[in-house]
């Protein structure tokens, strides 16, 4: 139990980190910008340790990127670096063997074809890339500038030291905060650069494995090439051979036409989709448009697979999300507050909850609320919205997580709305500062369903998902704590659980930090799982994971679903005296502790059958769902 306890604290340090409830901030204050590669690299390490009072240093993978090949854009209030709100920056990555002879030059260029109100749109920066050797055009030279690129932009928060090391001591890397990001990434390439992409990039695992879409107009591709991962595409005046090898990387089985536009894509996984056309004359704002809207505001990509999988040996393999291919998953796009299916995103940022304090005087003071339109327009009936209070991880940005964790598009389809509050360093007071956020939401909004309010959390998260139902076990009609490392409830709230059922799922995978590597599950899930089995009347469990590998217990009900395509997700439930399933685990085989955006899906499916009478706080369950 020592050792556990170490265990414990350890990681609650790392999750902390320096990072603080007050003054929680998602974005920066700048201006855009306009500058060489070169300019940026220097710049970026100077402006960000004025804007963060961290020690910034350039990125030694760009010390020797070739100079004069490179422009960054980045748009205002780029995502911050002080969490992982920056995983939402959108990066555009445009390869062109145009020649400019100025800055000025180059943004027109860019400016013409659309992409800088795109990236004032979406957040976040365009790399515009010229051949190292303008004569000959892009080639084996290009690919390692491109793998410098993307190692740089990817490291998110990548910083020198370990965790014993005080972060006044470490020193962070600039390039990944001042213009890079992950979750966002497109490729757009233009004759030379298309053919380049082709060849150098889509070909390869680690690269092509973190675009979430491409635009290629004209160029070729070597027989010899092949795609070894799904890349949404769009393509203009390609090749039959580059056409046939994106249509099979997607695993196409379904054509359709759109005017002039051909379009295939993936029955089972429609974001795998390859659209083709030809034209005489390229109207490259037009055509740059109907790809951004066609596929890169539609198509986001997570890393969660075991890191150094394709990487091993490299240059920078120690560097911060080598961990592609990342998954393709379903991207919500909220532009001035607003998503396409009508969810409205409003930050907030109160003293309201001032007064439930730690202390050292931190209290939830930041959260956004993500609210179906109808909610807001007075056109949904009263108490007819379920309410799902989504906690976010230990760095992570409440909003960030909602999208990653796949919350957006239940939130759209199943029209729920979601409550996701900052609560970086509040950790002791989370039983009272979450129920009391939760309160707040339900008298503010009375179309919000209080007998529908979930909870789920990750990571740290879980850690706040049972804070909340250990403060208010009345409030939530069933929990999901996800990848949770601890919580240690106290005397009176594990004495007041007693008194209610309480419908509860816990998540966990394969290479989660607090799952033994596929042998079972350690850690407190064996004790957490027994304690619920307890008040919801269920006969605790004797683990026996030589048995039951992964869970330790057969279950009552059990599924297994593939999830996105690539990974199995298993579902153990135990029912009570009633028959109804009210205890379960969840474990998704080969994935790390990272967000994963099916995970939106599966706690939905678990939360969507309970719902809990505010006056009498009994449950209830349907078969199909509310």
């Amino acid at each position: 139990m020592k050792k556990a306890l170490a265990l414990a604290l350890a990681f609650a340090m790392l999750l902390t980190g320096n990072v603080f409830a007050l003054n929680h901030k998602n974005t920066f204050d700048n201006e855009a910008t306009f500058e060489t590669m070169e300019e940026a690299h220097v710049n970026g390490a100077e402006w960000l340790s004025a804007e963060t009072g961290r020690n910034y240093v350039p990125d030694p993978a760009m010390d020797d990127y070739p100079e004069g090949t490179t422009y960054v854009y980045r748009s205002p209030n780029m995502y911050t670096s002080m969490t992982a709100a920056l995983r939402m920056n959108t990066n555009f990555l445009v390869y062109t063997d145009a020649a400019f002879e100025s800055k000025d030059d180059a943004y027109t260029y860019l400016e013409d074809m659309g992409l800088i109100d795109y990236a004032n749109e979406g957040i976040g920066s365009i790399i515009l890339v010229t051949p190292i050797n303008p004569e000959t055009g892009f080639g084996a030279a290009d690919q390692v500038a491109y793998y410098k690129l993307q190692s740089a932009m990817c490291n998110l928060l990548f910083a020198t030291g370990d965790r014993s090391t005080p972060m006044n001591e470490r020193e962070y890397y600039a390039d990944n905060s001042y213009y890079g990001g992950l979750t966002y990434r497109y490729a757009i390439g233009i004759d030379g650069g298309a053919t380049f992409l082709n060849n150098y990039v889509s070909s390869v695992i680690d690269y092509g494995g973190r675009l979430a879409g491409m635009l290629l107009i004209g160029g070729k591709m070597d027989s010899i090439r092949d795609i070894p991962v799904p890349i949404p595409a769009y393509l203009v005046n390609a090749t039959d051979r580059a056409i046939d090898k994106y249509a099979a990387a997607n695993g196409v089985d379904a054509w359709g036409h759109d005017g002039g536009l051909e379009i295939c894509w993936n029955k089972a996984l429609p974001l795998q989709k390859v659209c083709t056309c030809e034209a005489e004359e390229i109207d490259l704002k037009a055509i740059v448009a109907d790809a951004y809207n066609r596929i890169f505001l539609k198509t986001m990509r997570i890393p969660v697979v075991k890191a150094g999988l394709y990487t091993p040996g490299t240059l920078y393999d120690n560097y911060n999300f080598n961990e592609a291919p990342y998954s393709i998953a379903k991207r919500v796009a909220w532009f001035t507050g607003r998503t396409e299916g009508g969810l409205i995103v409003t930050e907030h940022v109160e003293d309201r909850f001032a007064d439930i304090c730690t202390e050292n005087g931190e209290y939830l003071q930041s959260w956004t609320e993500i609210l179906p339109e109808e909610v807001l327009d007075g056109t949904a009936a009263p108490a007819s919205i379920p309410l799902i209070l989504a906690n976010h991880g230990g760095g992570d940005d409440e909003l960030q997580f909602v999208d990653e964790i796949g919350l957006l598009p239940v939130a759209e389809r199943e029209r729920v709305a979601i409550g996701a509050a900052y609560h970086g360093n509040i950790t002791a007071i989370n039983n009272k500062a979450l129920p009391a956020f939760v309160r707040y939401l339900l008298d503010e909004y009375p179309a919000l369903d209080p007998s529908r309010v979930y909870v789920c959390g990750y990571s740290m998260g879980g850690m706040a998902t049972h804070a909340s139902i250990y403060g208010a076990p009345e409030l939530f009609a069933a929990a999901c704590p996800m990848a949770i490392p601890y919580y240690y409830a106290t005397d009176e709230e594990l004495e007041n659980m007693k008194n209610y059922e309480m419908p509860y799922m816990m998540t966990t995978s394969t290479y989660d930090a607090f799952y033994a590597d596929g042998v079972g599950v350690t850690f407190n899930y064996p004790t957490y799982l027994n304690l619920f089995l307890s008040y919801n009347g269920i006969d605790e469990i004797e683990f026996d994971f030589d048995t039951y590998l992964h869970s330790g217990f057969a279950g009552d009900i059990y599924t297994c679903e593939l999830l996105n395509g690539e990974y199995y997700n298993h579902t153990w439930l135990m029912r009570n005296a009633d028959g109804i399933p009210m205890v379960g685990l969840n474990v998704t085989e080969d994935l790390i502790h990272a967000l994963y955006p099916e995970y939106g899906e599966v706690v939905w499916n678990f939360f969507k059958h309970y719902s809990r009478d505010p006056e009498t706080a009994k449950i209830s369950y349907t078969e199909t769902g509310f």
